[in-house]
């Protein structure tokens, strides 16, 4: 029975454990939170690799300066007589005999074996030219799309602990309240006993007490939900609630200039993009001038297998011009001219949509500025009416209702200042990611 009874506090304090690392509490800072986030958010990873492909293209692009070598080994047997004939040629081994009509008309079997290396060095092709600085072009695209990528991250980390913020501040109102509500509660009981109140407001009080630890328990399972919720974007596993810096007001800047708004990183990749199908689009204009490349082989043949005696060389420079070829270059020019001018459309698109979402953040901004004002004034008298009901509530001058209005009341607007906050401190954020300007 004892051994079971043992049995039985080890398993209960091995499930208290496994539970309190579950929920381990971590101090994360704003900063932090970003950098985690940025190093191993799967969406940064992915941007990372579109980079890495947009090089890789431009380095196929080598082939362009660099010589194409390939190296061949083939062996054969044939009585055709041009082959036959040619093939003794290659190795060198023709004599009198073979002139003779009837060898040269059936010729018995002939075997050849050839080792072969073929060299191609481009000389002159404009059009590659081209193909090589539009890819150059296409990595500062990408890498403009990873740094913008890397700046939502970083907002949405921002509002997710903004967040975070929020809910803890929330949960410390509440918690005060519930304080308030249950001193208010032990002076009412007290009052209930002398026969000053009724049983009536003793019930109230207490009802209005589990109402505030109802909101307490909510506001901490907001605590869990906004901890993995930054989980998740710093790439780590959920569970951990994380202690975070008190929540301040941001020192927010309107900007009004343009400039800094045009300097946008996406704005600059789409750009980038436009200048890309700029130098494809000559590539395929310079696709009509001649071509010039060099080439060289250098060829060992023997009637025996690994046998080299007989060797030969073929080297020249070879001169080509496309001249026709069905109007493909034509139609490939206007669609690249049309997929030009498609990104042109989405930019002044993305750019007149920004314009729209900066002017809501700056007059959310500014919404917020003259709510933080107004709540931070509506807290202060919500407190001077608690305490002056609570000073005539101990003397009987008041009802329990009356106190517990105002207790909840105050609540709502230092909730509500809490909200404030956020909302400048969301609109500032926002407003900084919209615009390049710290």
């Amino acid at each position: 029975m004892k051994k079971k009874r043992l049995l039985s506090v080890f398993i209960v304090s091995l499930i208290s454990y496994t539970s309190r690392s579950q929920d381990s509490i971590k101090h994360l800072s704003l900063q932090e939170a970003i950098t985690v986030s940025v190093s191993n958010n799967d969406a940064m990873k992915l941007s990372a690799l579109d980079v890495q492909i947009a090089a890789t293209k431009f380095r196929q692009t080598d082939a362009m300066l660099l010589p194409l070598a390939n190296f061949s080994y083939s062996a054969f047997t044939t009585n055709n007589p041009l082959n036959a004939f040619g093939s003794k040629l290659q190795q060198k081994s023709i004599t009198e005999a073979d002139f003779q009509p009837k060898l040269l008309n059936n010729p018995s079997a002939t075997a050849d074996f050839s080792a072969k290396i073929e060299l191609q060095q481009p000389l002159l092709n404009v059009d590659m030219l081209y193909q090589r600085k539009a890819a150059a072009v296409q990595i500062e695209m990408y890498q403009l799309f990873s740094e913008r990528t890397k700046e939502h991250l970083s907002f949405e980390t921002e509002k997710a602990y903004l967040q975070l913020q929020m809910v803890y501040d929330e949960n410390k109102v509440l918690n005060e309240a519930l304080a308030t509500a249950k001193a208010v509660y032990k002076t009412s009981n007290d009052y209930c006993e002398q026969g000053l109140i009724q049983k009536s407001d003793l019930l109230n009080a207490e009802l209005h007490v589990l109402n505030i630890e109802t909101q307490v328990k909510t506001s901490q399972s907001g605590i869990q939900d906004a901890s993995d919720m930054l989980s998740i974007l710093m790439g780590r596993s959920t569970g951990t609630v994380y202690m975070i810096d008190p929540i301040s007001i941001t020192n927010a800047v309107i900007a009004d200039s343009t400039d800094s708004f045009n300097e946008r990183s996406d704005f600059k990749a789409m750009q980038k993009g436009m200048e890309s199908y700029d130098m494809m689009i000559r590539s395929s204009r310079m696709s009509w001038l001649p071509r010039l490349n060099a080439f060289a082989s250098y060829q060992l043949n023997d009637k025996s297998l690994f046998g080299f005696n007989a060797n030969a060389y073929f080297a020249g420079i070879r001169l080509s011009w496309n001249i026709f070829n069905g109007n493909r270059t034509k139609n490939t020019i206007s669609q690249q001219q049309l997929e030009k001018e498609k990104i042109a459309r989405q930019l002044d698109q993305q750019k007149s949509e920004a314009q729209l979402q900066i002017n809501h953040a700056r007059r959310q901004l500014s919404d917020a500025t003259f709510f933080m004002k107004q709540q931070q004034l509506a807290v202060e008298q919500a407190s001077e009416a608690l305490r002056v009901l609570q000073n005539r509530y101990t003397q009987g001058l008041v009802k329990t209702t009356d106190v517990l209005m105002a207790q909840t009341q105050l609540s709502q607007e230092k909730i509500g200042y809490v909200h404030a906050v956020f909302n400048y401190n969301l609109a500032a954020a926002s407003l900084q990611f919209l615009t390049t300007s710290k």
